[in-house]
């Protein structure tokens, strides 16, 4: 389904999967504004960033659903870095305005009315039902369950339904500006009423990715050894020895020679290949300490005492 051919229900539209133009996943329809003069979806809010925490409003024009998902006609960045609006609140002309800039688009003027259509439930306070939803946008059940005409009035073009509040019943207007990080709030309520305060807060864990591989390879290498090992050899030297009386030997006179074989060691070198040692790999676990950071947002809780002249009462002490 298209959007020229209308999305009818919002039921078809809170908790799609919505993807930008190019097919990236951007995050999750979390509630539907409609024209307060039509009473045709017109914008979504898509819950974006690493924590879905941020909500970015949305043109529902040119978008179409399936059984995949919601498909957007922007594409995921400017999704992203769209224009910080309070969601849950109504859209007014110039906030409107202020998105349709952002996206390049031609602005209608209307203003949107959340009509308490998110995720949390598909309802207002006064508890539309399915028979109410081609009301919205003209009106809207009280507390008794029946349309308030005068509300209807009160909703004209330009400025719209806005969410319900329990003082609709009763012709009384609160408005109410969702805290965002460092916005301001202000309730008009009656005493002893609460607004919630959030912020975001780190979870910080870890997981196990492959770092590296190690290996072992043998390479031969080759180093002078020198070493020192006894070796002999045999001299000559001359044996005097007197002949004695009586010895008989050849006394005659002439040129002679006499020799001897002499004998030497040398060193011999032979080599052999020995196992002197088992080599193997091994891991350990080794922890260390790492810094990690990232900002986080959290709501201020402003205050006006009504009594402290002009400006605004010091905020109360935050835990």
């Amino acid at each position: 389904m298209t959007s020229d051919e209308g999305f009818l229900s919002v039921d078809q539209l809170v908790g799609l999967t919505a993807y930008d133009r190019d097919g990236a996943k951007v995050g999750s329809v979390e509630q539907v504004y409609r024209d307060d003069r039509t009473g045709r979806p017109e914008w979504v809010t898509v819950k974006t960033g690493l924590f879905g925490m941020k909500e970015s409003f949305v043109p529902l024009e040119g978008a179409r659903s399936d059984a995949e998902g919601l498909h957007l006609e922007h594409d995921k960045n400017a999704i992203k870095d769209a224009p910080r609006l309070d969601a849950g609140q109504h859209l007014d002309a110039a906030g409107e305005e202020e998105l349709y800039a952002h996206y390049g688009m031609t602005a209608t003027g209307s203003g949107m009315s959340g009509g308490g259509e998110g995720k949390q439930g598909a309802a207002a306070p006064g508890g539309m039902d399915t028979e109410d939803e081609s009301l919205a946008g003209t009106g809207q059940r009280d507390k008794a369950g029946t349309t308030s005409a005068d509300q209807a009035g009160m909703s004209g073009a330009g400025s719209g339904l806005g969410p319900a509040n329990p003082n609709e019943a009763t012709g009384e207007s609160t408005e109410r500006e969702l805290a965002g990080a460092g916005a301001r709030s202000s309730w008009d309520g009656e005493p002893g009423e609460e607004m919630i305060r959030s912020e975001e807060r780190l979870r910080v864990g870890t997981q196990e990715e492959e770092s590296g591989r190690a290996r072992l390879h043998k390479v031969v290498v080759t180093e002078n050894v020198t070493t020192t090992i006894p070796v002999s050899h045999e001299e000559a030297r001359l044996v005097r020895e007197p002949i004695r009386d009586g010895d008989a030997v050849d006394a005659s006179i002439g040129e002679e020679n006499a020799e001897v074989t002499l004998h030497a060691e040398r060193p011999v070198i032979r080599k052999e290949a020995v196992a002197v040692e088992r080599v193997h790999l091994e891991t350990e676990r080794v922890t260390e300490e790492q810094e990690v950071s990232d900002s986080v947002r959290k709501e201020r809780v402003e205050y006006d005492d009504g009594g402290a002249g002009p400006g605004r009462g010091a905020p109360p002490e935050e835990s």
